[in-house]
């Protein structure tokens, strides 16, 4: 097996990874019951899924024509970056307009997180 078959397969791998990724995160966010387990599925799996297809094409392009692609090197940075904190805030911004958890969700830690800090910053208490 020569090195541009080694190459060949790592792409197909990652680009299969990736697939495979994306594929059970769209299926994520069909099954999920609400919109904080949905924003899960599609900034871990989506991100991820993405970002191996990115890199299988950065590979590819390396090692089969010898170019580095400075676009892909800075569309994984642009992914890794933005997509965690834009599912971060899409969860946020559902929180605070009191979108309802699923039925089957247990608990709710941030809005206990939030009701004792408000507690501690009520006038006539003293901060620890």
């Amino acid at each position: 097996m020569n090195a541009g078959a080694v190459i060949e397969v790592i792409v197909i791998l990652c680009m299969l990874v990736g697939t495979a990724a994306t594929i059970l995160s769209s299926i994520g966010v069909i099954r999920l019951p609400d919109v904080y387990t949905r924003a899960h599925a599609t900034t871990k799996a989506t991100t991820l899924g993405l970002l191996f297809i990115l890199l299988g094409t950065f590979i590819y392009f390396l090692f089969t024509h010898e170019k580095v692609s400075v676009r892909l090197i800075l569309g994984i940075i642009f992914v890794y970056l933005t997509a965690p904190v834009a599912g971060h805030m899409a969860t946020r911004s559902a929180h605070r307009s009191r979108v309802a958890l699923a039925d089957i969700s247990v608990c709710d830690d941030l809005q206990r997180d939030l009701d004792l800090e408000q507690q501690d910053q009520e006038p006539g208490k003293a901060r620890v």
